[in-house]
């Protein structure tokens, strides 16, 4: 729950404490749209965009294609609410001529390079609803306060001239814009930014843009945006939508689509970046007493300063051989004076509330996914044993039933065997039987001759 409630944080555009540091990276990507909030002091934040817009080319000269890198570097020092920021792209642009036929060539350079500083000047307070435990009702109730917005301002300056052909507006002109952000939840804000740019020149431009955000679980977020920009000769705007995954504390992934309306044209924008913070951020701390009161340093007294040249030379050479943990005070009672040697007093910052459970936090998910990959291992490890057991059963089955087929053959052969035999046998007997008739026929034949002869023999 506080590892949740420490990544509810927004990013994008979200934010939702006072404080201008937060724990996680606060990317104003993929949106162009600006929060009144810096990103803290000691954080160096660069948030890049690979983009590629396509849009039909008009009668006349126009940039219907354009192919880019765009880099947006931001820090801050001196104040947690300034912010300093350099906003620039790194593109190549087609421009073409469309009349009878269309014909075009490509110019690399430059789009845009705006160096800006931008101020949180006001940031209201909501009711703790999680105090209200009287009323359900009164719990979960809408806090009207939250149509008061955060607002901060913004100056910059436009190098106009150093910009490719298509994106060149002459000398430095400057900018400045109002920056408001209503938090209408945990979940849900609205950034509205409003924008006078290239002021003093025939490029001079009003333009404004509103962009909300909902943060769908504790790494996704989606947002919706629309911008209108007013030219002298022209108007021109887009809508977007995209999403960002925050990769980790200090990195965070996006990615948008937008349509283009440039007069009577429509086009199309889709880009994906990356948002990356190098993170040296030291959180300030008062040091005070049990009563609440500041404790200044103490200076300290340099017992050498009544000395002599060589008397003091003497004493700097001895103090690089002491230990620099430990030093000399002298205690005086009356007349009697007591060098003694004790360690030097150290004062330690007590650590932050947040490092702490961000540490703990880290330290269960490493427990977790210890306990996880041992468990996955013993799993693993309990299916290859059931299934070398499974094999084992297999085996021994198969043996079992190859030896009842062996035995079974060896009965079926046996059996044929002595069929064969008293086959054989009774064939015999009755070869014995034919050879015995045979006999006795032959003999009856003889027989039957002799009395034909004695027959004969008593005729004659």
């Amino acid at each position: 729950m506080i590892k949740k409630l420490l990544l509810f944080i927004a990013f994008l555009s979200t934010l939702v404490v006072n404080a201008q540091y937060t724990t996680v990276i606060n990317s104003n990507r993929p949106g162009f749209s600006e929060s009144p909030y810096s990103v803290g002091s000691g954080v160096y934040q660069f948030e890049t965009n690979l983009f590629f817009r396509k849009i039909n080319a008009t009668p006349t000269f126009s940039n219907p294609e354009a192919f880019g890198l765009n880099l947006l570097f931001r820090t801050s020092f001196f104040s947690e609410k300034l912010e300093f920021n350099l906003n620039t792209s790194i593109q190549r642009d087609k421009i073409a001529f469309k009349n009878l036929f269309e014909s075009s060539y490509n110019k690399v350079g430059l789009g845009n390079l705006t160096l800006g500083a931008k101020y949180l000047i006001y940031a209201p307070k909501y009711n703790d609803k999680k105090k209200e435990i009287r009323s359900w009702r009164a719990r979960h109730s809408f806090d009207y306060k939250r149509w008061i917005p955060h607002i901060g301002i913004y100056a910059g300056l436009n190098f106009g001239s150093l910009l490719n052909e298509p994106h060149k507006e002459g000398g430095i002109s400057p900018k400045v814009g109002l920056l408001l952000q209503n938090e209408f939840s945990s979940k849900l804000n609205v950034v509205t930014n409003i924008y006078y740019d290239n002021i003093g020149t025939d490029f001079s431009e009003l333009s404004y843009i509103v962009t909300g955000t909902y943060n769908f679980n504790d790494y996704w977020s989606g947002f919706a945006e629309w911008q209108d920009i007013f030219e002298t000769y022209e108007r021109k705007n887009n809508i977007g939508v995209g999403a960002a995954y925050l990769f980790s504390e200090n990195m965070q992934f996006n990615a948008a689509v937008r349509s283009n309306f440039n007069q009577d044209e429509i086009g199309i924008t889709t880009s994906i970046g990356v948002s990356y913070r190098l993170n040296r951020h030291k959180d300030k701390f008062l040091e005070v007493d049990e009563f609440g009161n500041k404790i200044e340093a103490q200076k300290t007294t340099k017992y050498t300063q009544n000395k002599g040249f060589f008397g003091r030379l003497f004493d700097n050479i001895k103090g690089l051989f002491k230990k620099k943990d430990k030093q000399t005070i002298t205690i005086k009672e009356g007349e009697k004076e007591e060098e003694i040697t004790i360690d030097k007093p150290r004062r330690e910052r007590s650590k932050s509330l947040v490092d702490v459970i961000v540490k703990e936090d880290i330290k269960q998910k490493k427990k977790t996914t210890k306990a996880e990959k041992k468990a996955a291992k013993k799993a693993k490890k309990d299916a290859e044993k059931a299934v070398k057991n499974k094999e084992k059963e297999r085996l021994k089955l198969e043996k079992e039933i190859k030896k009842l087929e062996e035995k079974e053959a060896k009965n079926k052969e046996k059996e044929r065997l002595k069929l064969e035999k008293e086959a054989i046998k009774e064939a015999k007997r009755k070869e014995e039987e034919r050879l015995k008739l045979e006999k006795e026929i032959k003999k009856l034949e003889e027989d039957i001759k002799k009395e034909e002869e004695k027959e004969q023999n008593k005729d004659n």
